[in-house]
């Protein structure tokens, strides 16, 4: 009885979010965009003033990551989000072309719906709540259930920086009673114009199954590409220092390591260098069976924690100085849990005779996970730079960089965003990093140019029809039907 009640509470909170939301937001679409710029900055401010101690409480709640690594995410995705937005024009008329006359009004979206997750929810919280409130729309949060007090004080902390910039605080508003009832309810609302689902792929699923607009992720599944031509330490290094990032909690962040077959040695001796455990045989075993859980899910027991603690877990014993843990693959899909996505500080190892079949492999391990997301290659030969940009099936392709800081935009030119946009082949419906340019509609205002007869002087036989043609005859018609037919009977 006590769950039902639960359950009715949250139905009931979700129905007083989204009218007093909907009521902000109508505010809202009056202001101007130097009043929303305003308050887009206020929430910027206070995401990196709060920054250190969200990071801790995020890590302490949810037992996911690294605390100084989640102080980062924050000032990611408070400065480094409105560094990158704060000049675009997202409200009234955004585009004039006077020669065309034509012109492109930014409508809002209204109120959007915010999915959060446990592995990134502070820093998803403030990048959501700012493009959001950039492109003119109110958002309400639907909280993962093991990150909810954090997820909670962010919003604290957003809706105080929104009142200090003279806006209405409920532009930004969350479940305070996290249930997979409220979450349903929120996402079907009537009055929810856009679903911006970030978390696993069950709920992205039931996103786009709400009947609402929805824009949402597919999993990360990323392979790293180290060809002849790179830096090899310098490569290495970047892996490592990306995998480890948070402890592996970016969905961008690198999921196998592939080399030619030549070079396996070399890099393999490189990567124990620089902090990398290769499994042994037993062990790979051990580590492969606790990975996923039965019905091929990730084991959420992994996400996010140090090595030491996987190994533990996994009853293997790892010498000290360990960064990431590393297993030989030869599979690809069921029996093979290192070829799937993997949130936390392991690695798969793969080798093929040549660039080409390494180009063919990473195909073939992204159609089994991770279509549309990401890949990373470290080359300087140009040629083969270009080679896999044209065949790898993602929407980000990211070249000497740490994959997990490059993909979201931390160390590359792509917007800084937490939402990677996956594509159709992905089952998204934007191959963006998504930011406020997604999260409005484009009224277009077209004058005429042209006249109706100003078109048929411009195309004078335009109302001759093409069944005044006599060029071919009756007569002509019936052979060649007759020609066919005798064809297709006597092939």
């Amino acid at each position: 009885m006590q769950l039902y009640d639960k359950d009715l509470l949250s139905v009931q909170e979700v129905r007083e979010l989204v009218e007093k939301a909907k009521a902000a937001q109508v505010k809202l679409s009056k202001l101007g965009q130097s009043e929303v710029d305003e308050i887009v900055k206020s929430i910027a401010e206070a995401g990196v003033r709060n920054a250190k101690r969200l990071g801790i409480m995020a890590h302490e709640e949810t037992g996911f990551g690294v605390a100084a690594d989640k102080l980062i995410k924050n000032v990611f995705a408070s400065k480094m989000v409105y560094e990158a937005i704060k000049d675009l024009k997202t409200i009234g008329e955004i585009k004039r072309d006077d020669e065309k006359k034509m012109r492109s009004i930014a409508v809002p979206m209204g109120v959007i719906a915010g999915l959060i997750p446990s592995t990134n929810p502070t820093s998803t919280a403030l990048y959501k709540a700012q493009i959001a409130i950039k492109a003119g729309n109110a958002i309400i949060f639907s909280p993962h259930p093991t990150a909810r007090n954090s997820i909670l004080e962010t919003v604290k902390v957003i809706r105080q920086a929104i009142a200090e910039a003279g806006g209405d605080e409920d532009l930004v508003s969350s479940i305070t009673i996290p249930t997979a009832q409220a979450t349903e309810n929120l996402m079907k609302h009537r009055d929810i114009s856009l679903i911006l689902a970030t978390g696993g792929s069950a709920m992205v699923r039931a996103a786009y199954s709400s009947g609402t607009p929805a824009i949402g992720v597919g999993p990360g599944n990323g392979p790293a590409y180290i060809d002849k031509s790179a830096n090899l330490a310098q490569a290495v290094k970047r892996i490592i220092d990306s995998k480890t990032f948070d402890n592996g909690t970016i969905c961008a962040s690198e999921q196998s390591v592939i080399c030619v077959d030549d070079m396996a040695g070399t890099v393999q001796k490189e990567m124990e260098q620089q902090g990398a455990y290769f499994l042994s045989d037993e062990e790979q075993k051990k580590l492969g069976a606790f990975i996923l859980r039965a019905n091929g899910t990730m084991n959420p027991l992994i996400v996010g924690k140090d090595v030491y603690t996987i190994a533990k877990l996994a009853d293997i014993t790892i010498p000290n100085g360990i960064r990431v843990l590393v297993a030989r693959e030869n599979g690809i899909g069921r029996g093979h849990p290192y070829s799937n996505e993997k949130l936390t500080p392991i690695l798969a190892f793969y080798t093929a005779p040549t660039y080409e079949d390494v180009c063919e492999l990473c195909q073939k391990i992204l159609y089994y996970e991770g279509a549309g997301h990401t890949f990373s290659i470290h080359a300087k030969e140009q040629a083969v730079i270009d080679y896999f940009a044209e065949r790898i099936p993602v929407s980000r392709i990211l070249v000497n960089t740490p994959s997990a800081l490059g993909g979201i935009g931390a160390t590359t030119g792509l917007m800084p965003a937490l939402t990677l946009g996956c594509g159709a082949i992905g089952g998204s419906a934007t191959s963006e990093n998504v930011g406020p340019l997604q999260l409005f509609n484009v009224r277009h205002v077209a004058e005429g140019t042209m006249e109706m007869e100003d078109i048929r002087e411009e195309n004078p036989n335009s109302s001759t029809s093409i069944c005044d043609d006599t060029d071919i005859q009756d007569a002509d018609v019936e052979a060649i039907v007759a020609e066919i037919m005798k064809r297709i009977q006597n092939p």
